[in-house]
């Protein structure tokens, strides 16, 4: 039986902040640029806020993934009291690492979204919708930062949604670095000009798919000033420069968002995102 009740205050639209609001969760240790990056493509009348999962001693580990999944509906329905009009997760490996399968995913994200009143939506999932959103079956992964083990994952879980993953490789596997540890030492925050060689890379190894991925949430440090970007904010280049659709996990959760409010962002980052316009 469900006992929750969204308070009852928030009935009155006088009391909303804004017009539309939007909660990102991410994992412990992991300063996220999601939320700056959905407000900044978001329309005026969106308000985003963050909120940590809180795991002493995390270490990323995929076992810790599944112990602490619980967390993720702590984290909806502090949300949904708050009066978030939709929830998005941070975190590609969360629903392999679950165990649940990509239907009982579905099933959960679907359970958490009716008993907290609020719809709630994963980055690892989000890129299932988002590949069948755009007739995509054929992909190539460029798994970045992930090592084998949580990239395999991703991959497992695309296979078992109907895709058909024809490679994968990180950026240890393309020869980037010489060992996964230097990798891991980066902190998941790259030079710029890393994210076209790899693209390149991927595009060389797998030239006949509908579509090139990016796994998880990884940086990308611009030259000119510092900036360090997510994926979403070199897709509109990369598919010019490679010819085909290319989705990251960030690019994938933000789609999702922007889908369930029935907005499209302001700006223009890539076929994805685009097909919100209509």
């Amino acid at each position: 039986m469900n006992s929750f009740v969204k308070p009852a205050r928030w009935t009155d639209p006088k009391r909303k902040l804004f017009l539309q609001q939007v909660g990102f969760t991410c994992p412990p240790f992991d300063y996220c640029a999601a939320p700056s990056d959905f407000i900044r493509m978001a329309p005026e009348t969106v308000g985003v806020h963050g909120r940590m999962l809180h795991v002493p001693g995390y270490q990323h580990g995929l076992d810790q993934r599944k112990k602490n999944f619980g967390l993720l509906e702590e984290f909806v329905e502090c949300m949904a009291l708050n009066n978030a009009d939709v929830c998005g997760q941070v975190g590609s490996n969360w629903v392999h690492a679950s165990g649940l399968g990509v239907e009982g995913i579905r099933q959960h994200c679907e359970m958490l979204s009716d008993k907290y009143e609020t719809p709630f939506h994963m980055a690892g999932y989000a890129m299932v919708e988002a590949l069948r959103e755009i007739g995509a079956e054929k992909v190539a992964l460029n798994a970045c930062y992930h090592p084998s083990a949580w990239y395999q994952g991703t991959v497992g879980f695309l296979q078992e949604a109907g895709f058909d993953v024809v490679w994968a490789g990180n950026f240890y596997d393309q020869g980037w670095f010489k060992t996964q540890e230097e990798v891991d030492d980066c902190v998941w925050c790259f030079d710029e000009d890393l994210i076209w060689k790899s693209f390149d890379y991927t595009a060389e190894k797998a030239p006949n798919v509908d579509a090139y991925l990016i796994n998880g949430m990884s940086n990308y440090r611009r030259p000119s000033d510092g900036v360090a970007r997510r994926p979403v904010h070199h897709t509109a280049e990369l598919e010019k420069r490679l010819g085909k659709p290319v989705v990251g996990h960030d690019t994938a959760l933000y789609w999702r968002l922007f889908k369930t409010l029935g907005l499209a962002p302001t700006t223009y980052h890539g076929q994805l995102l685009a097909t919100l316009e209509a």
